[in-house]
């Protein structure tokens, strides 16, 4: 079973370099924060390990000043480094299970969910919570199967009770359309990354998810 029973965000950030267009994103992490956002995910792709850490540790002093939770996608090397909160991964990386049994047994471990199958296995059982990507097709994220779209999102919420956080293409316009939907969660990239004022966006997003 999944080790941390209580899932308060609503915000979720899913931030790299190249997503904040030129712009420092250590800066733009921390107006994020300042503008609501609950929870970041450092998503580094394509950096080598030392790059990817020496970014995470530079972001993890913005979100321990503002005792917000840090993720790390899919690089145990890093999560490890800086003690990150948690690590999400998805079908591709390392698996749920092996995490809780290699120095992940007390961090949160988000899991990405591509197919309904996924729900009856036992990495869903022992994830904290789960990604539903995309719910609507991205450029941010071009790796993935299934487009859920609302309907898929509703579909799953009655299929578990696991917190969801959905991302892909949501912005302002769809944001509470999505929480109705089912999700516990929004995660976010450009909608914020690439805002010509990342704390205001992050405001707005938030304030519209609350209403």
């Amino acid at each position: 079973m999944s080790l941390i029973q209580s899932f308060p965000y609503q915000l979720y950030l899913v931030i790299s370099e190249t997503d904040c267009k030129g712009r420092n994103f250590l800066d733009v992490a921390e107006q994020a924060i300042l503008g609501g956002v609950d929870l970041i995910q450092l998503r580094e792709k394509k950096a080598s390990d030392l790059d990817f850490l020496e970014k995470a540790i530079r972001l993890k002093e913005i979100t321990d000043k503002h005792e917000i939770p840090l993720i790390i996608n899919d690089n145990v090397f890093v999560a490890k480094e800086i003690d990150a909160f948690g690590i999400h991964v998805g079908n591709n990386d390392t698996q749920p299970t092996v995490l809780r049994e290699n120095s992940f047994q007390n961090r949160m471990i988000g899991y990405s969910i591509e197919y309904l199958e996924q729900l009856e296995n036992r990495e869903t059982v022992i994830s904290d919570y789960l990604g539903i990507s995309p719910v609507f097709r991205t450029d941010t994220k071009t790796d993935t199967v299934t487009e859920w779209g609302l309907e898929g999102l509703m579909k799953i919420r009655q299929l578990t009770e696991k917190p969801l956080v959905a991302i892909g293409n949501i912005h302002f316009k769809n944001a509470k359309s999505v929480m109705e939907a089912g999700a516990d969660c929004i995660a976010v990239v450009s909608e914020i990354c690439s805002a010509e004022n990342p704390q205001k966006a992050a405001f707005n997003l938030k304030n519209e998810i609350l209403k």
